[in-house]
């Protein structure tokens, strides 16, 4: 099977002359497309917003793309947080999930009026001393860890009891009866189990977890759960194999577990999602070129892309399907390793991968590095960040990204004594 990229070779060509590769491009009709499926699955909640997942694609560009579309901004960073007011959202627009937050991170996200997602039940006095005794803001969200192993049937998903993320129960029953007495008056729930699922059954069973969870809140400690925050973990098919989600599927999903459980008990809670992947990933490509043939115990391709553009295949082994533009998919094949230029031997984007005979100088299209893509990337080996382009509705492409140069590497150096020289033409 194949992906279809979204770009054609002759589009490419054409970008070539004013940007050379390797470079992420996003597709914006896409993007506004996918944004307005979720929130016509969500459409039955009259309170839902998505927070976008500001981690998983930190641009402004498409930050605001997606505010167009009615999203705001989960930021879990101070810089985060300015990416968010750079593009106008404020207050409710910001959901801020932190763990181990630096008090300054706090300070800004208050400063923005920010709703805060406390990840501890120990960061309720740590917020006060920032803020005041009994001067806490009059909303706060708390994280939950079930602890165990989340599973769907017999599969198990993932492991919540090893991550460090949330409060236990017992916790989280305590943290809202000390809320409540510090003057607290607006809760939400908040909780992320499982990361990239393919399947339409993880929100709906975990916001069934969370649901119980806000009726128990109610009746134990009285207090107000006006929103239930789903967090991230919906996924998408990075294999072509893979059967891809139904967000309407996933939607109607979650609203039969809201009226069997919160409806009955009185609660009209809104829906909230903090989705990264799912928003952005199958909306991005990584576009490189073959640069290298290798002919040793294996066959070798080398591109002018690395790791540092895209580290998921070295760092988890994840696949990324690649694309031979130009080439025939049914044609004659090879099986390559497709690698960068990084001094370490996981630099590889794709291993024993059956592909198109390559030429040097084709361009290969490595899809859905929409997120957690260009915003992992890294200086390794002195490599420096590619550009981000913008493919727009009307066609024409769009630089939201320079690419970085030898003087911006250089630039956070001040060592006394030496001088250290960049071509003109780098600057």
């Amino acid at each position: 099977m194949k992906k279809t990229p979204f770009v054609t070779l002759e589009q490419l060509k054409d970008i070539e002359k004013t940007y050379p590769t390797p470079y992420h491009i996003y597709d914006e009709k896409g993007i506004r497309e996918n944004a307005r499926r979720l929130n016509e699955a969500f459409a039955w909640n009259k309170g839902f917003k998505e927070y976008f997942a500001v981690k998983a694609t930190p641009n402004p560009y498409i930050m605001q793309i997606l505010k167009e579309e009615g999203c705001g901004s989960d930021c879990s960073s101070y810089t985060e947080l300015l990416l968010a007011e750079s593009v106008g959202n404020t207050g409710r627009d910001i959901m801020f999930s932190s763990n181990c937050t630096p008090p300054e991170d706090f300070e800004l996200a208050l400063k923005l009026g920010a709703i805060i997602n406390l990840d501890d039940i120990t960061h309720i006095d740590f917020l006060e001393k920032i803020t005041g005794e009994g001067n806490l803001p009059d909303t706060i969200c708390c994280r939950y860890n079930p602890g165990g192993y989340f599973a769907l049937g017999t599969d198990i998903m993932d492991n919540p009891g090893d991550a460090k993320y949330g409060m236990t129960h017992e916790q989280i029953i305590e943290a809202y009866k000390i809320l409540m007495r510090k003057g607290v008056k607006h809760f939400g729930i908040h909780s992320f189990l499982a990361s990239n699922t393919v399947s339409n059954a993880y929100y709906p069973e975990l916001a069934r977890q969370l649901f119980a969870l806000a009726v128990e809140l109610k009746e134990k400690t009285g207090a107000s759960i006006e929103f239930i925050n789903l967090s991230g973990g919906i996924g998408i098919p990075y294999n072509p194999h893979q059967t891809p989600n139904d967000i309407a599927v996933i939607g109607e999903g979650v609203r039969r577990q809201y009226n069997e459980i919160l409806v009955p008990a009185g609660i009209e809670a809104a829906i909230f999602t903090e989705l990264g992947r799912y928003m952005l990933a199958p909306y991005g490509h990584l576009v490189t070129k073959a640069v290298h043939r290798k002919e040793t115990y294996k066959h070798y391709i080398g591109v002018d892309a690395c790791a540092c553009n895209l580290m998921r295949p070295a760092m988890y082994g994840a696949y990324h399907h690649i694309t031979v533009m130009g080439k025939d998919e049914d044609g004659e094949k090879m099986v390559y390793d497709v690698t960068g230029s990084l001094c370490e031997n996981n630099d590889k984007f794709a291993i024993d991968r059956e592909l198109p005979v390559i030429d040097i100088g084709d361009f290969l299209v490595i899809h859905d590095t929409g997120a957690h893509g260009f915003s992992m990337g890294y200086n390794y080996n002195g490599k420096l960040r590619s550009a981000e382009l913008l493919l727009q509705e009307d066609g024409s492409v769009k630089l939201i990204r320079r690419a970085e140069t030898p003087a911006d590497y250089f630039a956070t150096f001040d060592f006394e004594g030496a001088s250290i020289k960049v071509k003109d033409s780098d600057e």
